[in-house]
């Protein structure tokens, strides 16, 4: 089957299409024969060695597998599976080895696509909406009369996540970066939009309400915003660290999050969101349910040719799309 690789680590250009053995499900395990695999800086931070905190792959490491995320139709079962089969359409997470035609996965991570939603809505909102549903409900907490603000709001965590803070009831302040993104996430709710190439998010949050700062910042961007996020939280609030789009924050100083007012401050992960079928089967009803009724929108912005899985990546890293990146293997 064919197949994106990693064998060394590096820019979009080290993405690498080869022939390899097609794997075959063991026990507890179901085979995908992919549709879409979804692009996100997981896949990212995979490719650079971030999560190898920057080591050499060895040449008993290589080449890696990429991509955590993929949907498609069920082309066969492992022993002991009985809640999917043979035909059923599926998406899934949090395994990697998407980018390609077909992947393996642990049966109890696999979800069936509800009749009548679209494969490319369903794995395009999936763990980006994963993502945003725990920062929403579990992180943050948000509820009537609190307040958040959300960097990136026009990307694919964001642009759910300002639903689902609308949803839960807060006020939502929106970063972007362009007019379009402006008017996008404007029709989402966002109740103040922020053009952060024409004005310093912080002093736009200052001035917002009652001018103490929000309840919950969530900054995808890292290095560079996280100071002023940190500042943007109102005292004993929460400022919650999600992504690195720009760099790793090596560090927090304490003394700054006293400082700034008792701050909280957290990195999450989604893996320890979705520990458990019961978990992502309840954030899934949540995320399909919306997309069903109307009350959830799911952005795409574009769907590349496997073999195009470079350019992808450099769409991603140009932080020009709205919505979520997709690869389209079969």
């Amino acid at each position: 089957m064919r197949a994106i690789v990693v064998p060394r680590l590096g820019g979009p250009e080290v993405l690498t299409l080869r022939e390899v053995p097609q794997p075959t499900p063991e026990a507890g395990e179901v085979l995908v024969k992919i549709k879409f695999a979804g692009i996100t800086f997981g896949d990212v931070y995979q490719r650079e060695g971030t999560y190898r905190a920057g080591k050499p792959l060895l040449e008993t490491d290589s080449p890696l597998p990429i991509g955590g995320e993929g949907a498609g139709t069920v082309a066969a079962v492992g022993p002991g599976v009985t809640h999917v089969a043979v035909g059923d359409t599926v998406v899934y997470a949090e395994t990697l080895g998407s980018y390609a035609e077909y992947a393996s996965v642990a049966a109890w991570r696999v979800m069936k696509v509800p009749a009548g939603l679209l494969l490319r809505d369903a794995v395009s909102a999936y763990s980006l909406g994963l993502t945003a549903h725990y920062l929403a409900y579990d992180t943050g907490r948000l509820q009537p009369g609190m307040s958040c603000l959300v960097h990136a709001a026009a990307g694919g965590v964001g642009h759910l996540l300002v639903q689902l803070a609308k949803k839960a009831g807060a006020s939502v302040i929106a970063t972007v970066g362009s007019k379009e993104k402006a008017d996008f996430v404007r029709s989402l709710g966002a109740d103040k939009i922020i053009l952060y190439r024409d004005t310093p998010f912080l002093q736009e949050v200052k001035s917002f309400g009652d001018g103490k700062g929000v309840d919950v910042v969530y900054d995808a961007i890292g290095r560079e915003t996280i100071d002023d996020s940190i500042k943007a939280t109102r005292v004993r609030g929460l400022c919650v660290l999600y992504g690195n789009t720009t760099g790793m924050v090596d560090t927090v100083a304490p003394m700054d999050l006293a400082a700034a007012g008792s701050i909280f401050f957290t990195r999450p992960r989604l893996n320890h969101h979705t520990r458990t079928r019961e978990e992502i089967v309840k954030r899934v009803d949540d995320l399909f349910g919306g997309l069903q009724d109307g009350s959830l929108k799911v952005a795409v912005s574009r769907v590349f040719p496997l073999e195009q899985a470079a350019d992808a990546h450099r769409l991603l890293h140009s932080r020009a799309s709205i919505g979520k990146v997709l690869l389209e293997a079969s």
